[in-house]
């Protein structure tokens, strides 16, 4: 009797159809999307910076924290519109790029590219870190479960408390309406409660505006970048003499 002929392949290195493939470890990584912000939401812990012995950390995702015009003197913006958070929780480099994003686009549109400077203030310093499991055919006899379970680098946050300053913007008198509602749609990018002040500083300075404009008459303001120092009475009193009066 003649023998059943195999089907040929043409390349021999394709095992034949009844020999099913192993899956390789490689391929079996589970190749879908991120996790849910809400999987690294609250903090647990100590902070765990980038260092020498956590390496391999990935790039965050904002890498800009001032946008706007942020060389203009506090003189050109004396109002300021703060987002204070209202949760102590941790705030992925993801939402901190979105909020940004989403805040300059409405300010440019509503207030105008150079009536407003707008500061990122919490920087994403924590690094999250993942336990990658297998999730494909046969995984179950490759993975590992709970062995080794300390995680790798997967992305970074920010760890921020109660009353801490998320977002600041300081533009002129006419624009805080714009202001508050740039702010208002950024608290859509961020988990928690989030609340909207308006601040009685004059810009980012830490001198209310009747301070301000009191002090700066004395001659006790020392201008630095968009910021004022005071001019302590200690000292050489030539550092005094001819400033002002009083």
């Amino acid at each position: 009797f003649g023998s059943i002929a195999r089907p040929s392949f043409p390349n021999s290195s394709v095992r034949s159809y009844h020999q099913p493939r192993r899956p390789h470890p490689r391929t079996c990584v589970d190749e879908m999307g991120r996790r849910p912000a809400r999987c690294y939401r609250y903090q647990h812990g100590k902070p765990y910076p980038k260092s020498r012995f956590c390496r391999g950390v990935p790039d965050p995702k904002i890498r800009i924290f001032d946008t706007g015009k942020k060389s203009f003197p506090c003189e050109d913006f004396p109002a300021t519109v703060h987002m204070v958070c209202e949760e102590k929780q941790q705030i992925t480099s993801e939402a901190l790029e979105a909020a940004r994003i989403a805040t300059n686009k409405f300010m440019i549109q509503k207030a105008g590219r150079e009536f407003f400077h707008l500061r990122v203030r919490p920087h994403p310093y924590h690094v999250l870190r993942i336990n990658k499991t297998l999730s494909c055919a046969g995984a179950d006899r490759l993975s590992t479960g709970m062995r080794g379970a300390y995680g790798k680098p997967y992305g970074t946050a920010a760890r921020v408390d109660i009353g801490q300053v998320l977002l600041s913007i300081r533009t002129k008198e006419e624009k805080v309406t714009a202001a508050i509602e740039a702010l208002r749609r950024a608290k859509f990018k961020f988990a928690g409660r989030q609340k909207i002040f308006v601040s009685k500083m004059m810009g980012f300075t830490k001198f209310t505006k009747d301070d301000y404009e009191k002090y700066k008459a004395r001659g006790r303001l020392i201008h630095d970048g968009i910021t004022m120092n005071w001019l302590s009475s200690r000292g050489p009193l030539h550092r005094l003499i001819g400033r002002g009066g009083g």
